[in-house]
Order: C-alpha cells, then sequence, then structure tokens
C-alpha cells in the first residue's frame, strides 16, 4: 500500500488528468534507463530477480536436485565465451542436421536429402528438441471445460516477425521487413561459406524470397 501511495500524485485532480494522479509519483522519481525502451515495477522486480538467479547458478551445485543441476550447467555453458568463439557455427550446423538441413544451404539437397525428409518427423523434433513451432502450434495445457485435465492444444504459429503487420504494412514496417529478409539471406550465406561452399549470391536472393512469401501467405 505504501508503494502505491509513493507512486501516486495525490496533488493532481484524477477528474482532470487521472493518469497523472494515479502515476504521478512514479513519473517524478524514475526515468526511463537507455537500455531499455520502457520501464516499470515489472521491470524493477525482474533486475532484482536477475540479480539473485545468478547468485543461486553461481553457487556450488553439490546435493542439488537435477533440475538445478541442468540449470547450471546450461549458465555455465553461456557464460563460456571462449569454448562458444571456439565452437563457432558447429552448433548451428550440427542443429540443421537435425531438422533435415536446409535446402539453401546444400548441395542437391533435392537429390540427396528429400527423398527421406518427413516434414512431421522434423515438426516433432523441433517443438521437443528446440521447441520452436512452425506451420502449426501444438502444446499441453488446461481443459478449458475441465481444469482437472490436461489436453492438446492445436492453435495458429507465432511468426517470424512480431505481428502480421510488418508483413504488409508501408514505413518502418517496411524497412524492418527490408532488413529481415537481407537477415536471411546473410545466415544463409554464412552457412555455405562456413560449409565450404560458394556464395551464389543470386540463388540465395531467390531462396530467401521464396521464403518471405510463404510467410506473408502464412500472415495472411
Amino acid at each position: 500500500a505504501a508503494r502505491i501511495i509513493q507512486n501516486m500524485d495525490p496533488t493532481a485532480d484524477p477528474c482532470q488528468d487521472f493518469y497523472q494522479y494515479a502515476c504521478g509519483g512514479w513519473l517524478n522519481r524514475h526515468v526511463i534507463p537507455e537500455t531499455s525502451s520502457r520501464y516499470s515495477i515489472f521491470d524493477i522486480l525482474r533486475d532484482e530477480l536477475e540479480i539473485i538467479l545468478k547468485g543461486v547458478l553461481e553457487t556450488s551445485d553439490q546435493g542439488d536436485r537435477e533440475a538445478f543441476q541442468k540449470a547450471k550447467i546450461l549458465y555455465k555453458s553461456c557464460m563460456n565465451e571462449s569454448l562458444i568463439e571456439q565452437r563457432d557455427s558447429l552448433p548451428l550446423l550440427e542443429a540443421l542436421t537435425m531438422v533435415g538441413d536446409w535446402p539453401v544451404a546444400s548441395a542437391d539437397w533435392n537429390k540427396t536429402k528429400e527423398l527421406n525428409w518427413s516434414m512431421e518427423e522434423k515438426l516433432s523434433i523441433m517443438n521437443s528438441r528446440f521447441n520452436k513451432r512452425v506451420l502449426i502450434d501444438m502444446f499441453v495445457w488446461n481443459d478449458d471445460r475441465d481444469s482437472s485435465r490436461h489436453i492438446i492444444y492445436i492453435d495458429q504459429p507465432s511468426l517470424g516477425m512480431p505481428s502480421r503487420d510488418y508483413y504488409f504494412n508501408g514505413g518502418n514496417y517496411q524497412r524492418v521487413r527490408e532488413a529481415y529478409l537481407q537477415f536471411m539471406v546473410t545466415i544463409a550465406k554464412m552457412i555455405r561459406e562456413d560449409k565450404n561452399m560458394s556464395r551464389e549470391d543470386s540463388f540465395v536472393q531467390e531462396e530467401m524470397a521464396k521464403v518471405m512469401e510463404l510467410e506473408t501467405e502464412i500472415a495472411n
């Protein structure tokens, strides 16, 4: 209650400016950090929690439950920057192999990979191994009709960009759309280079334009 009152501005007339009345104290005492696009009590709580979690994850894992041990292993792997630099693109190349490779960064994919490629199998691998869902979103959640049980939900997936507006609108949306396409082209060229393949700029551009076209149809 004290925090809520502290974040109010009781000198403001709520009938004239309710926002200033409700949030004026907060506005007067806080500035949005240069590293953030927003700043609220939830951002403060998140920052405080991250400090606490960092302390927990950096403690010895002796006697921890398996789940805690896994969290600490993951944290240590993310902090091991020298090994990350040493491995370079290898983890990404290994991930691509698991999902049937990437045609734009493969030699003769249609002849060597497509025959044994199953969309259903690869979608399930991306879901279970990488928590990535494309074309179809599928998850287990509480049944809205009976909260005592869980059921499988099937839903529309998320898009590569934040919303469908980015695929159709002009102005800033169009600039983001162009940068998004160029990002895909750049990544494909980098992977081809890491696999000692030729750049094939025109081929990569055409293939990524097809990807963009497919995403746009899904967004529509």
